[in-house]
């Protein structure tokens, strides 16, 4: 099989089967495995062996059965990750608020872009791990739930991404296709919408390579029956104006109670209203006059709670707070992937799985970028529990975050749709 891919050859189901599962079980060793994730990077795969591929991650465990009881259709939403990409957080109680269930299953970050359960952990007693039957009563009671993947769920996926992630073969798309829509599939969702992230502060630098992983993905729903649709949507400066766990939250909170940013604002309705139409809840309320309106903050205190998270006790606040003051006067220049490994390197971000992160560090800008500013203004402050991550954090905004003398033209914020 590795001399095949190697050769530009293509895997037949049977290989394609056989070596998840035994990967999966330890009969084929890492250095083998590795070997073939390099092959499939460096010559790809095509729609039949990536759905197939995916199949056989999803057949590695068991699938979720979330439908019986909770009596709306079930539809979710994931993104392939950003800098400040807290729109789950709004989102979920939003589309709950408008009539269907949120079962957002998700994950932890890595490096600079930040992971939901990671924010959710900053509120005191919030727990990301709940069982198939806790899932199933909260979608039904609250119409949302944002909780860590279960064990059973793909489990050659966790153990595939941890090698990729040692190997350089990350950037596979048809490996993170399958990747992300094998945990999806498997999950039982009725519908999916993509967010694809494209950008410095993403893992797709260019819009050519946002589609094809955009396109990848909908083709393995499609080829399992699953509705989806996808947006490319601009990750070249922050979401937002927060890049941290507890940060994000308290801008999450804002935006639920009808205030915060207008780029998340934008985003979660546009979000929300694919969402809906996908499951065929078009005559739902407008997302954009419930987000507005402060409606769908009770269901956000409702999920909370019911993940045993207390809404309404304070976030970690850091004891060290930096500002950076503009050299001169122009506007703001702020690059996502500078801002992302910045917070990262004040402790919000891991470098490893099995990292820590502090909540309570990170970076919040004071003034949005392309908006005027003058000599001496405060642009952003760093957050940390550890000054000494200071310099680091500063070293990673110098010449990335700077005062230009005229705005870029108007950000596009959502660059393209894709759909079967």
């Amino acid at each position: 099989m590795i001399r095949a891919k190697r050769d530009g050859g293509r895997l037949s189901d049977e290989q394609i089967d056989w070596v998840v599962r035994a990967y999966t079980d330890g009969a084929v060793a890492e250095e083998q495995m590795a070997a073939l994730a390099m092959a499939v990077l460096l010559r790809g795969m095509d729609a039949g062996e990536t759905a197939r591929w995916t199949l056989a991650m999803i057949e590695s465990g068991e699938r979720l059965d979330l439908s019986g009881g909770v009596g709306r259709p079930l539809v979710d939403k994931h993104s392939t990750g950003g800098v400040g990409d807290k729109i789950t957080l709004p989102l979920a109680p939003l589309v709950a608020a408008c009539g269907a269930a949120v079962p957002q299953l998700s994950g932890r970050g890595l490096g600079h872009t930040g992971g939901t359960l990671d924010k959710l952990e900053a509120i005191p007693g919030w727990r990301a791990s709940l069982s198939e039957a806790e899932i199933r009563a909260q979608l039904a009671e609250v119409g949302a739930v944002v909780c860590a993947t279960t064990p059973r769920l793909a489990p050659a996926d966790r153990k595939l991404y941890a090698l990729r992630d040692v190997t350089a073969t990350v950037e596979s798309i048809p490996l993170i296709a399958s990747s992300i829509m094998s945990k999806k599939l498997a999950e039982g969702t009725d519908a999916l919408v993509l967010d694809v992230k494209v950008g410095s502060g993403a893992f797709m630098k260019t819009p050519e390579q946002a589609g094809e992983l955009a396109r990848t993905m909908i083709d393995i729903g499609a080829a399992h029956g699953l509705r989806c649709a996808a947006l490319i949507t601009d990750m070249s400066v922050p979401l937002g104006r927060t890049a941290g766990n507890a940060l994000e939250v308290a801008e999450a909170v804002e935006v639920l109670r009808g205030g915060g940013p207008a780029d998340v604002v934008e985003l979660t309705v546009r979000l929300a209203r694919e969402m809906l139409a996908l499951v065929g809840l078009d005559g739902a309320p407008d997302p954009a006059e419930v987000l507005a309106s402060g409606a769908a903050y009770p269901v956000w205190r409702a999920m909370i709670a019911a993940q045993s998270g207390d809404p309404d006790a304070p976030l970690p606040t850091a004891r060290h707070v930096e500002p950076v003051l503009a050299d001169r006067s122009g506007v703001l220049v702020a690059d996502a992937y500078a801002v992302g490994v910045a917070a990262w390197r004040l402790g919000a971000g891991r470098a490893r799985k099995e990292d820590a992160v502090d909540p309570a560090a990170g970076v919040r800008l004071l003034v949005g970028p392309g908006e005027p500013v003058t000599a001496g203004q405060p642009l952003l402050e760093l957050h940390t529990d550890r000054p000494d991550t200071l310099p680091a954090a500063r070293a990673a905004l110098d010449g990335a975050v700077t005062v230009a003398d005229t705005a870029p033209g108007p950000r596009q914020l959502v660059l393209a749709d894709v759909r079967t």
